[in-house]
């Protein structure tokens, strides 16, 4: 597969790392989602130094408007996906990139679009007035709905995240909108497209412009985060953001950062530390690191608690407790 010149309409960018046969089922479902589109479109695989035969699986395929980018290290999913935003014509300032298509569809490998998503996407978000970035619903393997749009994170949301509550008071509040999240009856496909604060990561949409006004993604964040980041920074450049039902992706959900669990925990919150020192005001993020300090302790409380009857190994459970006192270390 030789490097595609940029197409007019829509380049889908997927980054990967050790999920061969999940990425390889993700390029089948998004290349016949795009070829039943009327897009001018290619997409772009960035290979993050596979060990499992990722990049050679995927040209042994030969997909059709394909191109796989090798980088030679695990540059994380804001650096990787910057590579190809590169190839397509963007700076990592803010700046034109006239020769870029219209729009740009970051998808994560974890994923089987449902026929026709692409295009209600690409529909709504230059439909919608002020759209500079859209999301699909995402449901989990057995169908069930997984949340997919947010409002930013706030300090109720780490409190409900972390800290040991009564069963059934942490039940009300995960589904509420202290812990960011939007009504389940928005989600219904019927339903027009909601506007919200973020989308996850794994399937957003997002037009020229909107990327051209803030740049990439911030390589500061390795893994989770960036897309908050990148969220604030295209609301604060005047665009909206918007979740769209009929747009239909099932999320396989965490397959690569499964692989190393414990240092996913590291990932996460050493990524919604530098959110906070970023973005929150002094005394907010350090509101946040007590809060976080306090979750720690607690979460290192109950690994040892399962531990003890059984419900994690000694291997497990000290991987745990080791990521959990790094993360108070930062």
């Amino acid at each position: 597969m030789n490097r595609l010149a940029p197409p007019a309409d829509l380049a889908a960018i997927i980054v990967t790392w050790n999920v061969r046969e999940l990425v390889l089922e993700a390029l089948r479902t998004l290349t016949a989602d795009l070829a039943a589109s009327d897009l001018d479109w290619a997409v772009w695989v960035v290979d993050n130094a596979s060990l499992d035969g990722t990049a050679e699986a995927i040209r042994a395929a030969a997909f059709e408007r394909v191109t796989v980018i090798e980088s030679g290290a695990n540059l994380g999913f804001g650096a990787g996906n910057n590579l190809a935003l590169r190839a397509l014509g963007f700076s990592d300032a803010p700046g034109n990139a006239p020769n870029a298509p219209r729009a740009v569809f970051l998808l994560n490998p974890d994923t089987l679009v449902q026929r026709g998503a692409v295009q209600a996407l690409y529909e709504a978000l230059f439909s919608l007035p002020c759209a500079g970035l859209v999301g699909a619903r995402l449901s989990y393997p057995d169908g069930s709905l997984q949340h997919s749009a947010f409002r930013f994170p706030g300090l109720t949301q780490i409190a409900i995240d972390l800290l040991p509550l009564p069963a059934a008071l942490q039940g009300r509040l995960y589904e509420s909108a202290l812990n960011g999240r939007y009504p389940r009856r928005l989600y219904a496909p019927d339903q027009p497209p909601f506007a919200v604060e973020h989308t996850l990561g794994a399937a957003m949409m997002l037009r020229r412009e909107a990327i051209e006004a803030v740049g990439l993604f911030d390589e500061g964040y390795f893994l989770y985060a960036e897309e908050l980041d990148w969220s604030l920074r295209i609301r604060r450049a005047g665009w909206e953001i918007y979740l769209v039902p009929r747009a239909h992706i099932t999320h396989l959900e965490g397959q690569s950062a499964r692989q190393v669990r414990p240092q996913s925990v590291v990932h996460l919150w050493r990524s919604r530390l530098r959110f906070y020192r970023k973005f929150y005001t002094p005394l907010r993020a350090w509101l946040a690191k007590r809060l976080i300090a306090l979750g720690m302790r607690a979460q290192i409380g109950k690994v040892r608690r399962m531990a003890a009857r059984g419900a994690l190994s000694a291997a497990e459970s000290e991987a745990l407790i080791a990521a959990y006192r790094e993360v108070l270390r930062l």
